[in-house]
């Protein structure tokens, strides 16, 4: 059953989706508020109308009563293990956070939107691509009402923080992209392609659970 969007939580705000997540709900008619966890107060989300900012240092601080009554609850939270410091800390971030925000919709009527990654696999030989399935079998287990999970390939788009790797990752995919067919399961996605398939799919999708692989938001036009 399809759910208008009215109150919205994101996790994950002022990454490079979560921005443009948030930007775009907020042009949303029948979105009435949108609440952004965030550990610091950002300027960029303080211009939008229907943003209010709770400045949090520790998320796994959140309650039920703090995420009470949202109709969708959308995370973007992610980082890397280069930035995160360590494996533990990664795993702290990617898996403990996200799973700890997905435990406080249970039984509740909120549809949940999550960004995952391409291979994600509980046993896979790569960590990052370990937790990433961890996390989603969790919410698979969970008693959540509606799950939508996003698999982006390589993301494409302005970061606040430098990530050498991917900035030399996306030159090289920009530079061969004529050369790519159309659609090609590998392919780079922009971080407005999945900002948009996210609100999309929050607004349209019917079953309990869906997984969208990266072919499926290379068709979104943003």
């Amino acid at each position: 059953m399809t759910k208008t969007i009215k109150r919205a939580v994101v996790i994950g705000a002022t990454g490079m989706v979560g921005r443009i997540l948030i930007q775009q709900l907020n042009e949303i008619e029948s979105c009435e508020q949108i609440i952004a966890i965030v550990r610091r107060e950002d300027q960029q989300l303080k211009n939008l109308s229907k943003v209010k900012q709770w400045v949090m240092d520790d998320f796994l601080l959140l309650n039920d009563q703090d995420v009470a009554g949202f109709s969708h609850a959308f995370s973007c939270l992610g980082t890397t293990i280069k930035k995160a410091g360590s494996k533990a800390n990664f795993y702290a971030i990617d898996f403990e956070i996200n799973a700890h925000f997905a435990d406080l919709f249970e039984g509740t009527e909120t549809h949940y939107v999550l960004i995952s990654a391409q291979g994600a696999e509980a046993g896979s030989l790569f960590f990052y691509n370990q937790v990433k399935g961890e996390l989603e079998q969790h919410l698979l287990q969970s008693d959540l009402s509606c799950i939508s999970i996003l698999r982006p390939s390589l993301l494409i788009g302005e970061r606040d923080e430098a990530r050498p790797l991917e900035d030399l990752s996306q030159t090289v995919f920009k530079g061969l992209s004529h050369l790519l067919p159309k659609r090609f399961k590998f392919k780079p996605v922009t971080a407005k392609q999945v900002a948009h398939t996210m609100v999309e799919v929050a607004q349209t999708q019917t079953e309990k659970l869906r997984i969208y692989d990266n072919l499926e938001i290379q068709q979104n036009r943003a």
